[in-house]
């Protein structure tokens, strides 16, 4: 019998609820669709309320697609979506599961962009090293927050095995600088890989 762990179950959960809301969001992005936490954010967000919508949408078909064609790799990994670019995290045992990560991304729903597969293949990790690296991307999410020069909601940030993995728009270069040398002086970093965008990047497709 498949075992659901807890994590796994709250993160998969609003993505189906936030699909639901999605033929709304499409009709007319301009609309208020309600006072939800989720949507407040998304408005304050650079890609704004449709983009963070269709993010969702394609978070939750690569979810469903690693459920029902891999789920090894469903339990492994995170999946990360800004904008169509899709980043993915977390560790497995052989390069096989790492590429069929990648494939079955691709292969989830031709709103994909881009697949970007940070997913690290060692025999490092356990309970002391996840405990570690929730632990540094609290203090760095509380240490953007606290910075008047970065507009925080605009990153998200994984760490695995004390690599800070980046993906987000920043509002400039210097503002993205500032984000990973607040990361490096966090204690147990050991690198800091950024997959940020400037918010005026050509690159950037917006739905």
């Amino acid at each position: 019998m498949l075992q659901f762990s807890l994590s796994r179950t709250l993160r998969f959960a609003p993505l189906a609820l936030l699909l639901l809301a999605l033929p709304a969001l499409q009709g007319c992005v301009g609309v208020a669709v309600g006072a939800g936490a989720a949507t407040g954010v998304a408005a304050a967000e650079e890609r704004g309320i449709k983009n963070a919508a269709n993010d969702k949408g394609i978070q939750l078909a690569i979810n469903d697609k690693y459920l029902k064609d891999n789920q090894y790799v469903w339990r492994k990994l995170s999946v990360t979506v800004i904008e169509g670019r899709v980043l993915l995290t977390g560790v497995v045992g052989t390069e096989y599961s790492k590429d069929e990560a990648t494939r079955l991304a691709w292969a989830s729903t031709d709103r994909v962009q881009e697949v970007i597969n940070e997913v690290q293949v060692t025999d490092e990790g356990g309970v002391g090293a996840a405990a570690s690296d929730t632990w540094i991307t609290t203090q760095l999410r509380t240490k953007i927050a606290t910075d008047k020069e970065i507009v925080d909601i605009n990153y998200s940030i994984e760490t695995v095995n004390g690599t800070v993995y980046l993906i987000g728009l920043g509002q400039s270069d210097l503002e993205i600088t500032k984000v990973t040398d607040h990361a490096r002086t966090i204690k147990g970093v050991r690198k800091v890989v950024s997959h940020v965008w400037l918010k005026s990047d050509k690159r950037r497709r917006p739905v």
